[in-house]
């Protein structure tokens, strides 16, 4: 079983995702290879919370050029996690 801070790697902070936060939705970029479920189970560990629905979106690197050299950006998965309406809130802003 793989270490549920691999799966998880980052939350993704933007405006949308921080009016989502209301919904109890919360966004993070995860491991490219884990699937729904080990991304539930990450989650629930990490946080102690329930979740209710994980929403995956894989993105592909886009091209890029610097002079004559080129090459693509990372590719990276990005999961969105909506929690049920009995879970806590998760802290992203502690110590700010």
């Amino acid at each position: 079983m793989k270490d549920p801070r691999d799966i998880i790697k980052r939350p993704v902070i933007t405006e949308r995702s921080t009016e989502q936060m209301v919904d109890k939705k919360y966004t993070f970029v995860v491991d490219r290879r884990a699937n729904k479920s080990e991304i539930k189970r990450a989650i629930q560990e990490i946080f102690g919370v329930q979740v209710a629905k994980v929403n995956t979106m894989n993105y592909k690197g886009k091209p890029k050029r610097f002079g004559r050299y080129f090459g693509y950006t990372p590719q990276r998965k990005k999961a969105v996690v909506t929690l049920t309406p009995d879970s806590k809130e998760l802290e992203f802003y502690e110590g700010v």
